[in-house]
């Protein structure tokens, strides 16, 4: 009986890698044939690094939590099996992606700038920082909607505009899937009511942790948003010197 456990567990196991290596090889081979194999993995394994953050963090603060799980042209997200007991649980959780997707760009970055600024590679690290950019959109289910509750889920509010605006853009199917699922996260935040007993109780936290999730969050877009800039110029200049 003991080996069937043992057995059994095993399997689960092998079959919780088998499902993200199984989804990371589809989503690879559906992107290779956009844009080749070399930026098609180096996106992939952005991607993982990304949710790793999240799996950790889950993990450091006790939640059960699935592996990454990927899906072509939509992303790639990890399954909380628990929901965290505070904001301050989720903002941290919400934190660690981004963060470790970004200095996984910046190490992607540095390797180009060592390589004679190899192109591809300078395209994979913009592609990181550009997309953990827009994940710190203020709105919810984005992980910046999810930092930023920790002030005040009302502040989901200002993300609707930024939505629309980077939409009109950059108009791309994947706003409007945010924008759907935006959509009852902006319902609560509108009704939001700061003294009801159970959000008091999850929304309760001190003024210094709203401070340095606050400043955490601001000198990290502010960093994305410098990078994603300064290198959209660049490689604008890199293909016409290319052309």
């Amino acid at each position: 009986m003991i080996k069937l456990l043992l057995l059994l567990f095993a399997s689960l196991k092998f079959s919780k890698v088998l499902l993200t290596g199984g989804t990371m090889l589809v989503s690879l081979a559906a992107y290779s044939m956009l844009w080749g194999w070399r930026f098609a993995l180096g996106f992939i394994v952005l991607l993982f690094l990304h949710e790793m953050g999240h799996y950790l963090a889950a993990r450091q603060r006790g939640l059960s939590v699935g592996a990454p799980t990927f899906i072509p042209f939509v992303g790639a997200w990890i399954e909380l099996k628990e929901q965290p007991m505070s904001v301050e649980t989720e903002a941290y959780v919400a934190f660690a992606g981004p963060f470790v997707g970004s200095m996984a760009a910046f190490a992607v970055y540095y390797y180009a700038r060592q390589n004679g600024n190899d192109g591809l590679l300078l395209a994979v690290a913009y592609t990181g920082f550009m997309l953990n950019l827009i994940n710190l959109l203020p709105i919810s289910p984005l992980d910046g909607g999810r930092i930023t509750a920790v002030l005040t889920p009302r502040i989901w509010l200002l993300g609707v505009p930024m939505l629309v605006a980077l939409f009109l853009y950059q108009p791309s199917p994947m706003l409007v899937v945010i924008g759907v699922l935006a959509a009852p996260q902006v319902l609560r935040a509108w009704r939001y009511d700061p003294v009801d007993p159970r959000n008091a109780a999850y929304y309760g936290v001190d003024l210094n942790t709203r401070v340095e999730y606050g400043l955490l969050y601001l000198g990290l877009v502010a960093l994305l948003g410098l990078m994603t800039y300064e290198m959209h110029q660049e490689l604008a200049a890199y293909r016409l010197g290319d052309g």
